[in-house]
C-alpha cells in the first residue's frame, strides 16, 4: 500500500457520526493504516486516533499517552469501575473542551496488529483516552456528553467548524 497522508476529519464530516465496521482478518493494509494514524496522531500532537477520524471505517485505535504506543484492532470495553471527569479535547472538535464522566478504571480486550489477543487494565487518562476513542467507533464524540450551558458555550466554534464541511447539520 503506498505511503499516503491521512487527513483528520473535523465535526460536521458525516464519517465522524459512523459506526466503524469490525476488522476480520488483519492484513498488511491494517498494520499500515495503523502505522500512518500513529504518524498522523503524533503530527498533530494527540494522544489518541480512531480510524473514523481520518475516514476509515474500521475498528482500529492507536493511542500513547507517554507510557508507548498501543495500536488496537476491534477493542472493546469488558468491565468498568469508579468515576472520574475530566475535560477533554479532540483532534475531530479542534479548540473544544467538553468535561466528560467515564469510568476512572477499565478493562479492554481487543488485538494487537499481529492478530494476537490482548487484555489491558487501564486507569486515570489512559482509561479516559481508551474510552474516548472507542467512542468514535461508536460515531460519538465529546459534544455528544456536553451540557446544556457548554453546548451554548462551544455552539458557535462548531458552527465555524461546520462551514467547513457542507454536508452535515448541526446536531443540536
Amino acid at each position: 500500500m503506498p505511503e499516503i497522508k491521512l487527513k483528520i476529519k473535523v465535526f460536521g464530516d458525516p464519517v465522524l457520526r459512523k459506526i466503524a465496521k469490525p476488522v476480520g482478518r488483519i492484513t498488511d493494509e491494517h498494520r499500515q493504516i495503523l502505522k500512518q494514524m500513529a504518524e498522523t496522531m503524533y503530527d498533530d500532537s494527540g494522544i489518541g486516533l480512531a480510524a473514523p477520524q481520518v475516514g476509515i471505517s474500521a475498528q482500529l485505535i492507536v493511542l500513547d499517552i507517554g507510557e508507548g504506543l498501543y495500536k488496537l484492532v476491534n477493542p472493546k470495553i469488558v468491565k468498568r469501575q469508579g468515576k472520574q471527569s475530566i475535560s477533554e479535547g479532540c483532534l475531530s472538535v479542534p479548540g473544544v473542551c467538553v468535561k466528560v464522566k467515564r469510568a476512572k478504571r477499565v478493562w479492554v480486550q481487543a488485538k494487537d496488529e499481529n492478530g494476537c489477543l490482548i487484555e489491558i487494565e487501564a486507569q486515570d487518562l489512559f482509561a479516559c483516552v481508551l474510552q474516548h476513542e472507542i467512542d468514535h467507533l461508536k460515531g460519538k464524540l465529546i459534544i455528544d456528553y456536553a451540557s446544556f450551558l457548554q453546548k451554548l458555550r462551544i455552539k458557535r466554534k462548531l458552527a465555524i467548524l461546520r462551514t467547513k464541511v457542507k454536508s452535515c447539520k448541526l446536531l443540536f
